[in-house]
């Protein structure tokens, strides 16, 4: 064999060899790949298509991946895909009036438009007035807070008034913005106001026996543990290669069937696992019980509240992402915040069963997780009298929390509502100013 055959032989030798590792990678990092891809193809339809905005990497977050991600915006197919480097690991994410979903337009949409800007105007709704004397000590506390970095909005509504507002350049009190897991909070509330408009749908928190394949040690899982995350059933909430929360928000098309097959790890009730899978479980069976498809939070709740902006967006099957996917402006938002503090009353009519928001804000004691926690919605206390998370604001505050520093805080003896949104990846609530701003205004207006 003659030396320059068996070089040849070496090269094709070493391509063989190259070409199969990056075959390999490729399988190997498939899950995390398509989470880059997914992540961003489902952030650029809904920025481009829900928001009107088109700087769709500001909210891509910190990645080593984000730079080689190639996104297209296609108005007449009403979709937006992304790739790396445009040619591989591509996901497409089709908009309709349900929002944008991943793989393909939501089951029961009607056409591939948009939702409107805003809602038609359902009715007097949560009308929150604009105060005319703000107190300085709330000026300042707001303009220490906005001074957070990624901060895009801040609303601190007193008495049902808006007494200070802020907004960073490109941002208005009209501008959806994305809430994560602040729809959790949501998705408690939709329980409520389902329970009260379907009698007969048996959404008794002891209800049992939710899903026909959910046997044995499943079967017990109650409506009760879904709502405080302790339905035992097995997860992993970190966005991390393969994890349960990334396949399910960016490769599964039926979100709440890929969380509702997961193994029991845990006997129900005994052991408390933050789940975005759960919360997706819990909007599945309203769906079910009530008949309503993805148009369900807009009837039952965002035209009753007058939230003229509010998005929910549905999956591919139809179902609504109630773990993550609510789009809606600082206003909105801070319409939520006071309905659930008149405990669900509006102009004199009851949307909420009469103590649910008591319900919702206790906390019970369960393993796992140490941090207060109610029925979606996040406490200050857990109401045993024992220390508080942030000692700056008051003993009965609750929030709802939502990924990159979404926050509407409720602090029920203060009468005060404070809605923080913005972009602050891996940020916590004190870590944003939210803790002292709330300390502060509470303290400013009592």
């Amino acid at each position: 064999m003659t030396r320059r055959r068996k070089v040849l032989i070496a090269v094709i030798a070493v391509l063989v060899l190259l070409v199969g590792a990056v075959v390999a990678a490729g399988a190997y990092f498939r899950p995390l790949l398509l989470t880059g891809t997914g992540y961003a193809a489902h952030n650029a339809c809904a920025l481009h298509f829900l928001v009107g905005r088109e700087d769709h990497e500001s909210d891509l977050p910190p990645n080593p991946l984000v730079p080689y991600l190639r996104t297209a915006i296609d108005d007449e197919a009403g979709t937006a895909t992304a790739s790396l480097l445009g040619v591989g690991f591509r996901q497409t994410a089709h908009v309709s009036e349900h929002g944008c979903a991943l793989g393909g337009r939501a089951a029961g949409a009607e056409s591939g438009e948009p939702p409107p800007p805003l809602l038609e105007d359902g009715g007097p709704g949560v009308r929150l007035a604009e105060a005319t004397d703000v107190p300085d000590e709330v000026s300042a506390a707001l303009a220490e807070t906005a001074a957070h970095e990624g901060t895009r909005g801040l609303v601190v509504v007193h008495r049902g008034e808006i007494i200070d507002e802020w907004y960073a350049d490109g941002f208005g009190p009209d501008t959806r913005q994305l809430g994560w897991s602040m729809a959790k909070s949501v998705a408690s509330t939709l329980v409520g106001r389902a329970q009260l408009e379907f009698p007969g749908a048996d959404l008794d928190p002891a209800t049992t026996a939710l899903r026909p394949e959910w046997t044995a040690e499943r079967a017990r899982i109650s409506l009760d543990h879904l709502l405080r995350m302790t339905s035992g059933l097995e997860w992993d909430e970190e966005y991390d290669l393969g994890t349960p929360v990334t396949r399910m928000l960016y490769l599964e098309p039926d979100m709440a069937d890929y969380a509702a097959s997961q193994p029991p790890a845990h006997a129900p009730g005994e052991y408390r696992q933050y789940s975005s899978g759960t919360t997706n479980i819990l909007c599945d069976l309203l769906h079910e019980r009530t008949g309503m498809g993805p148009e369900m939070a807009e009837e039952l709740l965002f035209r009753p509240l007058g939230m003229r902006s509010a998005v929910l967006e549905a999956d591919a099957s139809g179902g609504s992402v109630c773990s993550s996917y609510l789009w809606a402006s600082p206003r909105d938002w801070a319409r939520f915040g006071q309905f659930v503090m008149d405990d669900g009353e509006v102009d004199g009519q009851r949307l909420l069963p009469e103590g649910w928001m008591d319900y919702a804000t206790a906390g019970v004691a369960a393993g796992g997780e140490p941090e207060p926690y109610g029925a979606q919605w996040w406490l200050n206390q857990a109401g045993d009298g024992g220390p508080l998370r942030f000692d700056r604001m008051p003993a009965d505050a609750y929030w709802a929390s939502g990924h990159d520093g979404q926050y509407v805080v409720v602090v029920p003896s203060a009468d005060l509502v404070v809605v923080r949104t913005g972009f602050t990846p891996g940020s916590s609530l004190d870590e944003v100013g939210v803790d002292r701003l709330v300390g502060e205004v509470a303290r400013a207006v009592g």
